[in-house]
């Protein structure tokens, strides 16, 4: 078993993270549409997670705190663009500034561990910031293949208009691209401790796959409302990366010294995959939203087929690779829990609740049937949400509605306890309030003067 004092070599570190990969949106997870053969063998390899969250229903604010292992009031990050999306006239409030990019000022994941002597590269989406002080090679990174300020390609096959990535032959596509060179990277620096973070565009929109992939998923029985070929295809693309990641670090030895991480930044797009039975989708606090697929992977170390249903969530993964890289967590100002002692099954952690802030709008699918889980056309109003054991709370700004769910019982967030369990949903509701005063988390207050009621 791994112990930092004890292996002179230090580990490295490879966190695979998926852009829009929805919690069921592999086969491991239950679907019988997407294929993903390689996910499900990490599965069986190493330890999956069942109660793993983004710290946010959108890209760049879950980006921001698993960067910075900060939840998002303290670095400002809450939502991609603007916080006052959709149309004017529908939000009862003002909502508070975002910032779009995570500030130079604030050391990194990447710049933790180059303290401890590792080679770090970013490959993929970054959507951090483009400026000389937010860039990846600004934030720890020796190596960027196609970060910068994007939040989604123009184009997954060459050429892709990307200024941070060289066109390859026509035809030539992103996700390949990213894994061959994610491939040359490990080859380089297999003497030496690294840090990979491929951050795949994929699976986010636009929807573009490989012809020959598409149709394979054309006249396959769709399962649970999954039934989008073009995006099946783009799914086992990803799982093809993945599969020739863990591939070349078994050929190069590097794998029993190697941790993996594979997760995603939130839910998938409602208008292209399902959750059933998870309510909600990207952009929401339900879970749907926020859930996601984990597995550590780790061969020797982490032992094969096991399971964690302890409550994650992406700021985690900062302490927990400082702490792998023979660091203290305690001496970066970080908020996350260090999984370790979940990897090693020692202990369970001692942390009683997480937390989601989101004091922004954003607006509906457009051109798609709008789901059940909108809050009144919205997918998301300004609101928070706090999960501590097995219950979640979730409160709307606008209106002060407060949501109860027994998550254990009740994972489609159907039954809504508030009325019956007064006492818990006080309780959980102080510790959210409690919470956002630590932080100085802001809650829009300032009514909307265009604001139309119907």
């Amino acid at each position: 078993m791994f112990t930092s004092c004890a292996q002179e070599k230090k580990p490295n570190f490879i966190i695979f993270f998926v852009d829009d990969l929805g919690w069921n949106d592999v086969g491991y997870m239950g679907s019988k549409y997407y294929e993903t053969p390689h996910i499900d063998q990490m599965a069986k390899e190493g330890m999956v997670f069942t109660n793993a969250y983004a710290n946010a229903p959108n890209c760049a604010p879950s980006r921001a705190c698993l960067m910075s292992g900060q939840y998002s009031p303290r670095h400002g990050v809450y939502t991609v663009g603007r916080p006052d999306r959709g149309k004017v006239e529908n939000r009862k409030l003002v909502p508070h500034p975002n910032k779009t990019e995570l500030s130079g000022e604030i050391v990194t994941i990447a710049e933790a561990l180059k303290k401890f002597g590792y080679t770090n590269a970013h490959m993929g989406k970054w959507h951090l910031g483009n400026s000389d002080k937010t860039r990846p090679e600004a934030q720890g990174f020796d190596v960027n293949i196609g970060g910068n300020e994007l939040g989604h390609p123009k184009s997954y096959f060459s050429p892709y208009r990307n200024p941070d990535l060289s066109d390859g032959k026509e035809g030539e596509y992103l996700t390949d691209r990213l894994t061959n060179e994610a491939l040359d990277f490990i080859n380089s620096n297999k003497e030496n401790p690294f840090f990979l973070y491929l951050s795949h565009y994929a699976v986010h929109t636009p929807i573009q796959a490989k012809s020959d992939l598409i149709s394979k998923y054309k006249d396959k029985k769709p399962h649970l409302g999954q039934d989008n070929p073009s995006y099946a295809a783009m799914v086992e693309s990803m799982d093809q990366s993945l599969g020739r990641i863990l591939q070349k670090l078994k050929e190069l030895d590097l794998d029993e010294n190697t941790l993996v991480l594979f997760f995603s930044d939130n839910g998938g797009h409602g208008g292209i995959t399902n959750h059933t039975p998870l309510k909600g989708s990207k952009g929401m606090l339900y879970e749907g939203g926020i859930r996601e697929p984990m597995i550590a992977w780790w061969p020797k170390n982490i032992r094969s087929g096991s399971r964690s249903d302890e409550v994650v969530i992406g700021t985690d993964f900062y302490p927990t690779l400082v702490t792998l890289a023979g660091g203290n967590p305690k001496d970066f100002p970080i908020d996350g829990e260090d999984l370790t002692p979940l990897f090693f099954q020692k202990n369970n952690l001692e942390r009683e609740a997480i937390y989601w802030h989101f004091p922004a709008y954003l607006e509906g699918y457009l051109g798609i049937k709008q789901e059940e889980a909108l809050t009144r056309g919205w997918r998301a109003v300004p609101s928070g949400a706090i999960r501590k054991g097995d219950w979640k709370l979730i409160e709307d700004f606008e209106d002060g509605r407060l949501q109860l769910y027994n998550i254990k019982e009740d994972i489609s967030e159907s039954n809504d306890l508030s009325a019956s369990h007064p006492e818990k949903k006080e309780e959980l509701w102080k510790d959210l309030k409690n919470w956002r005063k630590n932080f100085n988390a802001p809650v829009p207050t300032e009514k909307n003067s265009l604001y139309e009621t119907k």
